[in-house]
């Protein structure tokens, strides 16, 4: 049976610590030039040469630990309406137009800052207006925080492989 070279992989660093998701392709290189160990393979995927076959790789590790930046994820609207689902944290919906709204208004001295913005549908953010959620009687559903690197790996995935859960912190 052939297997796309597309399928994602979970890299991880030498201390085993996530980096990110990278195709087949580049992880069976990483492989073959010495700069990665296979981890964890797909059970009865294989890929296959004139003269061998390899293991289809599930996960790999880095053999010399890489020192990244500091993994922040950056704030804008789009990773806003991503934190927060697609959902209008007042009203809960999720079929309406949606904006970005600040919880502590800027009139008010409200920054732009992960704690201070949330998603929310055009008519609750009119209806909050330049009032706090508890002047205007809309708590939020959710409070809203600074995500993780990590919530964005899930993110990109989609479905996890449950062979990556221990690594990504899941079990």
């Amino acid at each position: 049976m052939t297997y796309s070279l597309n399928h994602k992989v979970l890299i991880l660093n030498q201390n085993y610590e996530p980096i990110g998701v990278i195709n087949a392709k580049k992880a069976l290189i990483l492989i073959y030039l010495g700069k990665a160990e296979l981890i964890e393979h797909r059970p009865n995927w294989a890929i296959r040469s004139v003269r061998k076959r390899y293991p289809y790789p599930s996960i790999v590790r880095l053999i010399a630990f890489v020192r990244l930046p500091r993994r922040g994820v950056i704030l804008s609207r789009k990773n806003i309406l991503k934190r927060d689902g697609f959902r209008c944290q007042y009203c809960g919906r999720r079929n309406k137009p949606l904006t970005v709204d600040h919880v502590i208004p800027k009139k008010r001295g409200g920054v732009d800052s992960w704690e201070n913005l949330v998603c929310a549908c055009v008519e609750c953010n009119n209806k909050k207006g330049h009032r706090t959620p508890e002047e205007a009687n809309m708590p939020l559903l959710r409070e809203p925080k600074r995500p993780s690197y990590l919530f964005f790996i899930y993110q990109h995935i989609g479905k996890i492989d449950e062979r990556w859960k221990p690594y990504l912190f899941l079990s």
